[in-house]
C-alpha cells in the first residue's frame, strides 16, 4: 500500500490539448521507475498528478492505496518528498532549518527535529557540524542538491517525485550524486518516480525505465530490456545513451 498507481489517466490543461491519454502505472514500495521522454511529453504532469498539484480529467491516481481526489491535499504533500532540478531551498534559511521545514510544520518536538536533521545530514554526505548553520548561497551547486534531498525525506514520506535532481549539475557532481541515491535508496527503500530526460540516468538509477511520448507511456521495463527494444521512438533515447556511458554489467549506467 505503499506505493502509487495511474489508472488510465488522461490529463489535459483548462482548453488545451491533452497532455496524458490512458497513462496506466504502477510502482511500487521500494521501486524506483524513471520516466524518459522528451521536453512536453507530459513526464512532469506525472508527478504533479502524484502530489495532487493537477486532478486527473478521467481515470484515478492512487497514492498509499487513496485516490487522491480523497486526500486531503496538505496532508498529501507532506507524505510525498519533492525534490526539484533548481533545489528551491529557502535563502533565508540556514541549511539545518531548511531541512526541518516539514517536521516542524507537524509540530514535532524540538529534540526530535534537531536530531533527525543531524540524521539526514550525514545520510546525505554533509557534516552536520560543518553544514547545520551554513546559509544555502554558502553550499555548491551539488551541496545545494544534497540539501534537498535531506529535506525533501525530513519527515520520511513513503513516496519520492525527482524532477529532474541533477540535471544542472556539471558532470562529476551528478555521477557523485547519482552513486549517493543508490545508496540512500538502499537504506531507506522508497517509492520513486524520477523524471529525466536523460536515458543514462534513466538506466543509472531506475529498475523500471517508463517512456513517455505524446502523453502515452509506449514502453515500461527493466534497464537491461531497454536496449532490445526496436520501437525508433525508444531506440533515440537509448542510441543517445550507448555511446557516452559504459554499463556495470547489471544493466545500469553509471
Amino acid at each position: 500500500m505503499g506505493g502509487v498507481e495511474f489508472r488510465e489517466v488522461s490529463y489535459a490543461h483548462s482548453g488545451g490539448a491533452r497532455v496524458l491519454e490512458s497513462f496506466t502505472l504502477s510502482v511500487g514500495a521500494g521501486e524506483v521507475v524513471a520516466l524518459v521522454g522528451a521536453s512536453g511529453a507530459g513526464k512532469t504532469t506525472v508527478l504533479k498528478l502524484v502530489n495532487r498539484l493537477l486532478l486527473p480529467d478521467a481515470g484515478g491516481v492512487r497514492v498509499q492505496g487513496t485516490d487522491t481526489r480523497e486526500w486531503d491535499p496538505v496532508r498529501l504533500r507532506r507524505s510525498v518528498g519533492f525534490v526539484i532540478q533548481e533545489v528551491g531551498l529557502f535563502p533565508h534559511l540556514t541549511v539545518a532549518e531548511n531541512v526541518a521545514v516539514v517536521p516542524r510544520l507537524e509540530q514535532w518536538a524540538a529534540g526530535r527535529v534537531d536530531s533527525r536533521v543531524r540524521e539526514l545530514l550525514e545520510l546525505v554526505g554533509l557534516s552536520p557540524q560543518t553544514y547545520h548553520g551554513r546559509w544555502p548561497d554558502e553550499l555548491s551547486g551539488g551541496q545545494r542538491q544534497r540539501v534537498g534531498v535531506a529535506r525533501a525525506l525530513a519527515a520520511d514520506p513513503p513516496v519520492l517525485l525527482m524532477d529532474e535532481p541533477f540535471g544542472a549539475l556539471d558532470p562529476i557532481t551528478r555521477r557523485q550524486l547519482r552513486l549517493e541515491f543508490l545508496r540512500i535508496q538502499s537504506r531507506l527503500s522508497k517509492c520513486v518516480i524520477l523524471v529525466t530526460h536523460d536515458m543514462a540516468e534513466a538506466m543509472a538509477l531506475g529498475d523500471r525505465i517508463g517512456v513517455i511520448h505524446d502523453g502515452r507511456l509506449i514502453w515500461c521495463g527493466a534497464p537491461t530490456a531497454i536496449l532490445d527494444c526496436d520501437d525508433p521512438r525508444v531506440r533515440r533515447f537509448v542510441d543517445a545513451a550507448i555511446p557516452l556511458t559504459r554499463g556495470d554489467g547489471q544493466g545500469r549506467l553509471v
